[in-house]
């Protein structure tokens, strides 16, 4: 396999290779390369968010080794929407890889801004792109075309090689009647009749039926709300979704109420959508302390945790252990989002502690309609297939179940089975001349992201973490004498996690004793160090198993203590 990929790295000018670093059988961490001879351009740069298991990390990235040495070919980066699963990488990717481009569109350019001063990353090429520009390369040409999703300036890209035409739509839906500006159906149209190889689309919502709500349906059972309900209202939702927080704000405006925001990224995405020029009416924005001297009907409090995160706002208002918002028994608590997959427990219990303290708690149902996906659903789909029109279709941004239905969905539209393609990260497709096959595999998964330190959680790092999270760690220190080959002390053991010292004597004694006795022989054969770690590993965690049933980390800490103090 090794030297599988070592060839995908000289590849012959008449082809096109398409593959995917991040993105496929997973939703988040959207990273997708074309390459043609010595020209890669890359779509989006995401990352994910870690799941339950994964202790202490912080995000999740794409291996870029494959970028790293192939470095040299990169001609750009181009970002369709400013989310994080499509650009929370970027700092990450520029620490490890020379981008000579980042192509994104008005909003995302202020995100990514933002992230680069608060890392301190310097990086001057970073340029805005409009639904008219066009990128040239000398074999790539890169054009764009207006998509509708949660955040403004949404694109799909269109990028015309030798070998056809691929297609990403990046995250999309369809919405007659949005916030924003509707999608440029007549251009997608129009890059469909040019005759387009291959579709790359977004998979997110292929399992729902139908046509996705309206976002203006959602601002009309807003309003509903606003208007029976005449005490506070604390809405929580997603800080990127930057058009249901320019409808809060117009409802706000509507019913004369100041809004209070708590959470860093809700007020860094209304700052940057402020300046420009997403939101409007910057004077309905008050400071926590000047909220005191408005009556309840007057305030509306927008604050982050629709995960039930909890160190969010929502999470300690909850909690009662917010500084600044105490519940009151005449408030309202809007959800204004839906459930990742995973959180439903964090966010349920997050609303049980909400209807405890007495407050009226409204969530996404059949009959409140107060929010909808950025992401279209089957019918979309259809409508996508149907304007692009591609022979070739490979479905995108998706756990494997979502990639599978579109796959289908897009058979359901006159595009062959053997044309479809339901791939993992790292599987390449090769296109020559207009023909689609599947290729070689290149190096592709996770890195974690621990603090600011990229890639240097190893797995084993991780399996360590999960042994102590599960049966605790036992640490046996013990003085020697390596000159004279003495144990100078019985062993000490202490423990966390595994079992109370007071209540498990013999145990923690026969650990003592086993260990006493493994430092006693090694020294008689005159062993070193490692040896004697060794053997109390294997002697240890062989009867804490018996006795216990678990197996924690034993971390022996063995010291020579004559020498030490020679040395000293």
């Amino acid at each position: 396999m090794k030297e599988r990929r070592k060839n995908l790295k000289t590849v012959k000018n008449i082809d096109n290779k398409v593959f995917a670093l991040g993105g496929l059988c997973e939703v988040g961490k959207n990273m997708y390369c074309i390459m043609h001879g010595d020209e890669i351009v890359i779509t989006d740069a995401g990352v994910t968010f870690p799941e339950d298991d994964l202790l202490g990390v912080d995000y999740v990235i794409p291996d870029y080794t494959f970028l790293k040495n192939n470095e040299s070919k990169i001609k750009a980066l181009f970002i369709t929407h400013g989310h994080e699963d499509h650009i929370g990488g970027i700092p990450y990717l520029l620490q490890t890889v020379n981008i000579p481009y980042i192509y994104a569109p008005k909003q995302a350019v202020g995100l990514i801004k933002k992230k680069l001063i608060d890392r301190e990353i310097k990086y001057n090429n970073l340029i805005a792109y409009t639904e008219e520009t066009i990128v040239k390369f000398k074999n790539i040409k890169v054009e764009f075309f207006r998509t509708t999703h949660s955040i403004p300036d949404s694109h799909g890209i269109c990028i015309t090689t030798p070998n056809g035409i691929i297609v990403t739509t990046g995250d999309f839906k369809f919405d007659l009647t949005p916030i924003g500006p509707c999608a440029n159906l007549y251009k997608m149209a129009e890059i469909g009749s040019r005759g387009v190889t291959l579709l790359l689309s977004d998979s997110t919502n292929a399992l729902n039926s139908g046509f996705s709500m309206s976002e203006s349906k959602v601002d009309e059972a807003l309003q509903g709300i606003f208007l029976r309900h005449k005490g506070r209202i604390i809405i929580a939702t997603f800080a990127s979704n930057i058009y249901r927080l320019k409808h809060i704000v117009d409802t706000c405006k509507k019913n004369n109420r100041k809004i209070v925001t708590f959470g860093r990224s809700m007020e860094n995405n209304i700052e940057i959508s402020i300046e420009g020029g997403y939101i409007s009416n910057k004077s309905i924005f008050i400071e926590p302390e000047e909220a005191k001297k408005y009556p309840n009907d007057k305030i509306c409090i927008l604050c982050t945790g629709t995960q039930g995160e909890p160190l969010a706002a929502l999470s300690r208002i909850a909690n009662g252990t917010h500084k600044q918002i105490s519940l009151q028994d005449d408030d309202v608590v809007i959800f204004s989002s839906s459930t990742i997959p995973g959180n439903a427990l964090s966010v349920s219990k997050t609303i049980n502690k909400l209807y405890l303290r007495g407050v009226e708690v409204y969530t996404n149902t059949l009959l409140k309609d107060i929010h909808t996906s950025g992401h279209g659903s089957e019918e979309e789909l259809k409508l996508m297939l149907r304007l692009i029109n591609p022979k070739y279709f490979m479905p995108f941004h998706g756990e494997y179940r979502m990639l599978k239905r579109h796959a289908d969905i897009g058979v359901l539209c006159g595009i062959p089975k053997e044309n479809t393609f339901v791939l993992e990260n790292g599987d390449v497709l090769s296109i020559n001349k207009g023909v689609i096959s599947k290729d070689d595999k290149i190096q592709a998964g996770d890195v974690y992201i621990d603090g600011n330190r990229i890639g240097e959680v190893s797995s084993a790092v991780m399996r360590d973490r999960k042994a102590m999270a599960n049966d605790g760690i036992v640490v046996i220190i013990s003085n020697i004498d390596m000159t004279n080959y003495k144990q100078l002390n019985k062993p000490n053991v202490i423990t966390r996690g595994f079992v109370l010292v007071n209540d498990n004597q013999e145990i923690i004694q026969k650990i003592e004793t086993i260990s006493g006795n493994v430092i006693n022989n090694v020294l008689k054969t005159k062993g070193g160090y490692t040896e004697i770690k060794s053997e109390i590993i294997n002697k240890v965690i062989n009867f804490v198993y018996e006795e216990t049933g678990r197996k924690p980390i034993i971390l022996p800490i063995i010291m020579d203590v004559k020498n030490t103090v020679k040395s000293a």
